[in-house]
């Protein structure tokens, strides 16, 4: 092998990712949930605007939460799976030995 792995160059696990996304939903709705609240409070223009947070936010909260933006380890290296080679010289030398004939 040329070339060592480093575990750093692996992206980040699929735990801390989902964590990640289901972090930033669950801020993005909390923000709906006092939208809604405060949509039944206020009047005018203030309470249209609030409802239309509430009903848009679902989408856009969907669509920052999935979001994979450039991390700091996708710069690194990739990890590589070693590959082994054999050479024929191997193959050659061991089929000129002869067995030992133990009759």
């Amino acid at each position: 092998m040329a070339k060592t792995q480093s575990v750093t160059s692996l992206d980040i696990s699929p735990e801390e990712e989902r964590k990640s996304r289901m972090i930033k939903y669950t801020i993005a709705m909390s923000v709906r949930v006092v939208c809604i609240v405060l949509a039944v409070m206020v009047q005018g223009w203030l309470m249209w605007l609030l409802f239309a947070g509430a009903i848009f936010l679902p989408y856009f909260a969907v669509v920052i939460a999935n979001a994979q933006g450039a991390t700091q380890t996708s710069k690194a290296a990739k990890a590589v799976a070693p590959t082994i080679t054999i050479s024929a010289d191997a193959f050659t030398a061991a089929s000129q030995t002869k067995p030992k004939d133990d009759h």
